[in-house]
């Protein structure tokens, strides 16, 4: 038996494998970015939870967080980097491999 791992479940990102964090990352993909909210309320999530989940995404480099202010509101702006999009287009290939 080979010792290379061929399978396709090899290349399932572990850290896109959680469905929280998969639907966060596909909807920063579509976008240059998103308000906090938006992505909030676009997937249905509460703030912490949506606050936890992006802390980890960013903490492997899939997503950047950018903070501001609209008048003097104080606003998070999340988008997706050139790491996450591509870790989410290996996980939906090696999905799709899978299930072929």
């Amino acid at each position: 038996m080979s010792t290379e791992a061929t399978h396709p479940r090899h290349e399932i990102d572990e850290h896109l494998s959680s469905p929280v964090r998969l639907s966060i990352i596909a909807a920063l993909a579509k976008v240059e970015d998103a308000e906090f909210q938006v992505v909030r309320d676009a997937i249905e999530l509460s703030d912490s939870v949506l606050s936890k989940q992006v802390s980890l995404l960013e903490s492997v480099g899939y997503v950047a967080v950018r903070k501001g202010y609209v008048g003097k509101r104080p606003r998070t702006w999340l988008s997706a980097t050139e790491l996450g999009r591509g870790a989410l287009a290996r996980h939906i290939a090696a999905l799709r491999a899978i299930t072929a």
